[in-house]
């Protein structure tokens, strides 16, 4: 997400109208999909492990800015258009990892100004939440799948995935540039 009072800008790499974001984005999840399809029947061990893991890495890349726009949109608020860009919350890596953040493509969504004026202190909460939390719990849930069909490899995956996940959350919620801060301030001052 973009945020006017976000203390650094995120590096910008395109924007995209609302119709063609979502639209790359559910292409994205549904790619996800397959490969989770592809991890289940696949005969080499190998191309099993190869497509869980380019599946939990398309779901972590097209879940967090169409969670916002969903949630946001079902509480009223409108959206602008999507921004392709590095992490909005580079201080919440690591030094090493934080370049890295900054330089991939992740989906923001610009909000409409009028629309969040007007919406309610907790709907701008959920919505500011939705992104992060999908983050974690969406690519985690993919690896879940991937176990429950014993894709070879997933129980060793399912552990990185979830430990991914709590960092994620973690970084996010000590960070003052993250959603759960957003979200946060967003109850704080109605």
């Amino acid at each position: 997400m973009n945020s006017s009072n976000s203390p650094q800008q995120r590096k910008l790499f395109g924007r995209l109208s609302i119709v063609a974001g979502n639209t790359l984005q559910i292409a994205g999840i549904v790619a996800a999909c397959i490969a989770l399809a592809v991890a289940k029947s696949a005969n080499s061990k190998p191309a099993a492990i190869i497509a869980m893991i380019a599946a939990w890495v398309l779901l972590y890349f097209f879940c967090h800015g169409i969670a916002h726009w969903a949630f946001g949109r079902l509480l009223g608020i409108r959206f602008a258009f999507y921004t392709v860009g590095g992490t909005g919350n580079p201080e919440g890596y690591p030094t090493g990892m934080r370049w890295v953040f900054e330089h991939l493509p992740f989906f923001g969504v610009q909000t409409d100004k009028a629309s969040m004026q007007k919406a309610s202190p907790m709907a701008k909460a959920i919505m500011w939440s939705a992104g992060v939390t999908s983050s974690a719990v969406v690519p985690t849930l993919g690896v879940v799948c991937a176990w429950s069909a014993s894709v070879p490899g997933s129980k060793l995956f399912l552990i990185f995935a979830v430990f991914w996940a709590i960092g994620t959350l973690a970084s996010n919620w000590r960070s003052r540039t993250g959603d759960y801060s957003k979200a946060r301030r967003a109850l704080d001052h109605p």
